[in-house]
C-alpha cells in the first residue's frame, strides 16, 4: 500500500505528540489523524470498551484507504493492539508501550516510575514488559486519573495534578520516569520540571522511527485532522498547540 496515508488515532489530542514525531522522520507522507473525542477518554474506559471502540475506528480508517494504522494511545494499545493484529493479520500496525526497557537501562538506582492510565496498567502488554525487561528493578506504576483529561482541556488544576503524581513516584525513589500516556508528552516539559533530577523518557520518537521502518513511501505531506466530537473544540485545541486548524473536520464512527 505504498503511497497510502498513515492513519493515526487517539481518544483526543494526546496522539498529536506522536504525530509531531512522525512528521519529523516522514515529512512527505500524508496522514489522517482521528481524535475520538465523541467516545471519551480511553484511559477512563474498561479494556473491553476500548477494544471494541478501537476496532471500530481502525475499520473505518482501513475502509477509507490508509496503508497503516498507528495507535497513538497507550490505553488503546494495551487493550487492542494484539486483537487488531489478529483481526487484520497482514495489515501494518504500530502501537505504544511504556518505555520500560530504556528506563531500566539508564536507571542508576534500579528504580523507575511509570506514569500512565489505569487501562494501560491493566493490559497484558504492561505485565509482559515487566516480565521481559524489569528484572530486579523496582517499578512504580503510578496511575494518574484525571491527568489526561486535564491536559485535553488545559485545566487550571493541571500543574497540581502533575506535582501530585510525580511526587508519588519520587517518594519511591525513581531516578527515571516513563511517560506512559501520549497526552503526558504534550506537557513533558512541565513533568520534567516537577521531576527535578529524575530523567523523563518520552516514547514518541521511538514510535515514529518504528512507523518509518514498517511503512512504504509516498504521499505529499498533507495532514487531515478529524474528530468524532465537536470540531470547533478540536480546532481550538489545535490552535493552542500551534497547529493549523483550518481544515478540521468531523466524522461519525
Amino acid at each position: 500500500m505504498t503511497g497510502a496515508p498513515i492513519g493515526v488515532f487517539d481518544s483526543g489530542i494526546g496522539g498529536l505528540s506522536v504525530l509531531g514525531e512522525i512528521r519529523r522522520v516522514l515529512p512527505d507522507h500524508d496522514v489522517v489523524y482521528v481524535a475520538d473525542q465523541g467516545f471519551g477518554m480511553y484511559g477512563e474506559r474498561s479494556l473491553d470498551e476500548v477494544r471494541r471502540r478501537t476496532e471500530e475506528i481502525t475499520g473505518w480508517m482501513i475502509d477509507r484507504g490508509v496503508g497503516s494504522v498507528v495507535l497513538a494511545c497507550n490505553s488503546a494499545s494495551a487493550a487492542a493492539l494484539e486483537h487488531l493484529r489478529g483481526r487484520w493479520p497482514s495489515f501494518p500496525f504500530v502501537g505504544m508501550e511504556p518505555a520500560v526497557k530504556p528506563a531500566v537501562e539508564i536507571s542508576g538506582n534500579r528504580t523507575i516510575g511509570v506514569l500512565a492510565t489505569d487501562a494501560t496498567f491493566q493490559g497484558e502488554l504492561f505485565a509482559s514488559l515487566l516480565d521481559r525487561f524489569a528484572g530486579e528493578h523496582d517499578v512504580i506504576a503510578q496511575a494518574c486519573p484525571g491527568l489526561a483529561s486535564a491536559i485535553e482541556d488545559d485545566d487550571p488544576e493541571l500543574d497540581r495534578l502533575i506535582d501530585r503524581y510525580v511526587g508519588e513516584v519520587q517518594k519511591g525513589g525513581a531516578d527515571v520516569i516513563v511517560l506512559g500516556c501520549t497526552h503526558y508528552s504534550l506537557v513533558g516539559d512541565r513533568i520534567s520540571a516537577a521531576a527535578g533530577h529524575a530523567q523523563v523518557i518520552d516514547p514518541a520518537p521511538a514510535v515514529a522511527r518504528q512507523v518509518a521502518r514498517v511503512i512504504g513511501d509516498g504521499g505529499g505531506g498533507a495532514i487531515s485532522y478529524l474528530t468524532t466530537g465537536d470540531p470547533e473544540r478540536f480546532a481550538r485545541q489545535l490552535d493552542r498547540l500551534g497547529l493549523d486548524s483550518s481544515g478540521v473536520g468531523s466524522v461519525a464512527v
